[in-house]
């Protein structure tokens, strides 16, 4: 049944007289190859894919890129302004311990923005958030909540950095500045008809079967070092030389970091057993991001003693304890 709403779907959005059928949004990674390709040499469907770009570029990052180009696609790559974004991912870090806020909001905003300029009503996404995050419900819809992507009026409040727009005063950049992180407010896209779905309703979706899938299509590469840091994979989140960041502050906030996430996941798909997934996260979740550290820490212009600062104030006291000048997490995965 969803193999047909699928074809359905690719009938009603499949148009000569447009120059592209449907926007594909990706980093080039596998997930992204593998939704583009699919629809364009099974479905017959042209998409423009479009990449919202990192924060610094790993080597494998660009050569996975070049990889997802030289299959045969049209190509845009949307760089924030390099000096705006790192001082939004320092204020991000330094007020909600989330280096990838910015990231994570123009990642959503930029990709219904393109569709708008090139007349483009479909756009396909991978994976639903509501997989790992968000509300379980919306996993019996294709269709990508707008409030992920608009806000309902102009009067909305929009937090970057953990700061109000108007709040950036001090920091000498205007509205327009922030222009390409602001959302548009949702009427601009039922206007234009623009909708949003997700792959993963519509395809069985394994992160292991659509590596599988690229390696066969493609020379996609995965982590050089064999595996990434603090977790057992070696082919998903690649490209952005803060990626390790963005896992390592979420186990300071919540206990659990990404060998937790890959494990769960691996575990749903039969991969993996529990107790399997127990030693592999014991042995790597809390494993520090050291290889690009630096490279962060120049990137958002701070001190190390400052970097630790805010992480050790970012603990929750109810998941660590302090054992001389150690942290502990008080529950660790048995």
């Amino acid at each position: 049944n969803r193999e047909k709403e699928l074809k359905d779907l690719c009938d009603k959005y499949r148009d000569k007289n447009k120059e592209y059928d449907v926007l594909v949004p990706g980093s080039g990674g596998k997930d992204s190859i593998y939704v583009s390709h699919l629809l364009k040499t099974k479905y017959n469907m042209k998409p423009l894919t479009v990449t919202w770009a990192p924060h610094m570029y790993t080597d494998v990052g660009l050569k996975n890129l070049f990889e997802w180009q030289k299959l045969g696609f049209d190509h845009l790559l949307v760089t924030p302004n390099y000096q705006t974004h790192s001082l939004l991912t320092k204020l991000a870090f330094k007020k909600l311990l989330n280096p990838f806020q910015p990231f994570i909001i123009g990642q959503k905003n930029h990709a219904p923005k393109i569709a708008l300029k090139y007349g483009i009503e479909l756009i396909m996404y991978g994976e639903n958030n509501a997989e790992v995050h968000n509300n379980i419900n919306e996993t019996q819809t294709p269709l990508m909540d707008p409030k992920h992507y608009s806000s309902e009026s102009a009067n909305d409040k929009i937090f970057l950095g953990g700061c109000e727009i108007d709040q950036f005063q001090e920091y000498k950049l205007s509205k327009k500045d922030l222009s390409i992180y602001i959302p548009y407010e949702r009427s601009v896209y039922e206007e234009k008809n623009i909708k949003v779905h997700f792959m993963s309703y519509y395809k069985k979706w394994s992160p292991h079967e659509n590596y599988y899938y690229v390696k066969n299509i493609c020379n996609f590469n995965f982590n050089p070092d064999g595996r990434s840091e603090g977790t057992y994979t070696k082919f998903a989140s690649l490209d952005d030389k803060t990626d390790g960041q963005n896992y390592f502050t979420m186990l300071i906030k919540f206990g659990h970091g990404r060998a937790t996430n890959d494990a769960c996941r691996d575990i749903r798909d039969g991969f993996i057993t529990r107790e399997e997934a127990v030693r592999l996260v014991n042995k790597y979740d809390d494993e520090f991001p050291k290889k690009y550290f630096q490279d962060f820490l120049d990137y958002i212009k701070i001190s190390q003693n400052e970097y630790w600062e805010t992480i050790d104030q970012a603990r929750p006291t109810n998941l660590w304890k302090q054992d001389g000048n150690k942290w502990i997490l008080k529950n660790k995965v048995v």
